[in-house]
């Protein structure tokens, strides 16, 4: 990577890295492209280099941080070395990925307040940038290793991720209905019946 390629991601880094500080603290609606710019120390037009919008840059942080999380997980479940089934190894990432965020409200914020299907499925579509998490190669990881003839296996996805964020949104930021340590073993079970539903077992 040359002078210039450093030079711009630099920026774009720069950029980012004010905006979730920004969208954390002020919230998306009351952060205008200005303030990101001005608060990144690049001029308003640079800012355009980048992003089509402010919206745009949103949905590209969501990606990355959700890539992060992601890049941790799946690093720390490598490093197990155990035997797991995809039930298992489904369970030990998303409580990997709580316990990460369960030290992080204002990310829990972000991302459950912002993180959509069509974001998800975005970037799973879309190239990686830096030390991101392909996500792309993480979701035909998910369906390669799991059982034959699952059925409708983006459907299982979704439910899953629709379940996890919103089940434990209120129990990270406000302890509501209990816990997040007390949710965790109803949530599982709840992952493994759509699994299983998904791959035939018990049906």
């Amino acid at each position: 990577m040359g002078k210039l390629d450093n030079n711009k991601k630099a920026k774009e880094d720069s950029l980012l890295a004010t905006a979730y500080k920004l969208f954390t603290t002020n919230g998306v609606s009351k952060t205008s492209v200005s303030d990101i710019a001005k608060s990144a120390g690049v001029a308003k037009g640079t800012f355009y280099l980048y992003f089509k919008d402010k919206y745009d840059l949103k949905n590209k942080l969501v990606a990355h941080q959700s890539s992060k999380l992601f890049k941790s997980a799946l690093e720390s479940l490598e490093a197990e070395k155990k035997d797991m089934t995809f039930n298992e190894k489904m369970i030990y990432v998303i409580d990997h990925i709580l316990d990460q965020l369960s030290g992080n409200p204002p990310m829990v914020a972000f991302i459950a307040k912002n993180l959509s299907w069509g974001v998800f499925k975005h970037a799973v579509t879309s190239p990686t940038k830096g030390d991101d998490m392909d996500l792309r190669a993480i979701y035909d990881a998910i369906l390669a290793d799991a059982p034959d003839g699952i059925e409708e296996p983006e459907i299982m996805l979704f439910m899953i991720v629709e379940l996890v964020s919103s089940a434990c949104h209120s129990a990270i930021l406000y302890g509501e209905p209990v816990s997040l340590e007390k949710l965790k073993p109803y949530v599982y079970r709840s992952v493994n019946d759509i699994i299983n539903h998904h791959t035939g077992v018990n049906s």
